[in-house]
């Protein structure tokens, strides 16, 4: 019997089409270590989750964990955290931690911009000589925001922080990172209203983290744009991005889920399908840095690359 032949059942079910009722999980923020272990954050449970490829073995290794979403491993490699404020009743801690593995040690690096509480930082990129980027973009409920604004920020290596990109040069900052060089910031602009950005932007970096210079690298609209993204040696990005569902007018299923490598002039170089709603980010691991990590929905994915992989604390 050829099941792919076989016929739709319309007299049984008012509607031929299945949607989500609730949701379970909510991957996101993956991030390798040195030794291998990938961590990435559950939302919707609170939790930072901890998988060990050699023993195919995965644990929570953080609850609660202030609704962490993205992570990412400095040059030290320190676990950076983007503590937010989405799928919960508004008890994420909206704060950027560091972690430090081997004592465990955890320092809140920031959790106030001028007075107020951030919004629910979502995504964060690390520079070799200390500096750290991160987003603060609302994408749930817009009432808890003290802010007036969705930026992104740079925290010094002092301490002191800086907003550097707001809007209207912006709308909602999303996925961050750099270059290999480090001279390159990228920012992922993912605005969920009609006609909203759906953008991938570049921007010149100085040295003392000044972005310059905006330039349109890809535009995903209508469809749902990219979320995290990450970077090979050769400097490609790599961009999870699409959706197989609209969730609403504000997106429409153009651009499906997948991986989407972009060269940094624009030129889509292919992708990668990814069976699975909502993709949301994406990092290098393994020992030669070409295992492609990627989380979506309930579900983290890896395959294999051709190109090693691109991360601040594995530059050697």
């Amino acid at each position: 019997m050829d099941l792919h032949n076989t016929p739709l059942a319309n007299e049984f079910f008012e509607h031929i089409a299945v949607k989500p009722a609730t949701t379970v999980a909510f991957l996101e923020g993956p991030a390798v270590a040195a030794d291998g272990t990938v961590y990435f954050s559950d939302i919707i449970n609170n939790r930072i989750m901890k998988f060990d490829p050699s023993k195919n073995e995965r644990s929570v290794w953080r609850t609660p964990s202030g609704r962490t979403n993205g992570l990412l491993f400095d040059a030290q490699g320190r676990l950076l955290a983007c503590e937010g404020n989405e799928f919960g009743p508004n008890d994420g801690n909206r704060r950027i931690t560091r972690t430090d593995l081997k004592t465990g040690k955890v320092e809140v690096l920031t959790e106030r911009f001028e007075g107020k509480r951030y919004n629910s930082p979502n995504d964060i990129a690390a520079r070799s000589n200390g500096q750290i980027f991160f987003t603060d973009p609302c994408y749930d409920d817009r009432t808890t925001m003290e802010l007036d604004h969705d930026s992104v920020y740079r925290i010094d290596p002092d301490g002191s922080v800086q907003r550097i990109l707001t809007q209207p040069a912006i709308q909602r900052p999303n996925g961050i990172h750099l270059s290999p060089d480090e001279k390159t910031l990228y920012l992922v602009d993912s605005c969920p209203v009609a006609g909203g950005n759906r953008k991938i932007w570049a921007f010149d970096l100085s040295d003392a983290g000044v972005p310059s210079q905006q330039r349109l690298v890809f535009d995903f609209a209508p469809g749902r744009g990219g979320d995290g993204m990450t970077v090979d040696q050769q400097g490609n990005l790599y961009i999870a991005g699409g959706v197989s569902r609209a969730r609403g007018p504000h997106e429409s299923t153009d651009v499906p889920p997948a991986i989407w490598i972009i060269r940094p002039d624009g030129k889509l170089l292919g992708q990668l399908p990814i069976p699975e709603d909502v993709i949301t980010n994406v990092t290098f691991g393994g020992d030669d840095l070409r295992t492609l990590y990627v989380t979506a929905g309930k579900t983290l994915f890896s395959t294999r690359t051709t190109v090693r992989g691109w991360a601040v604390h594995r530059k050697g």
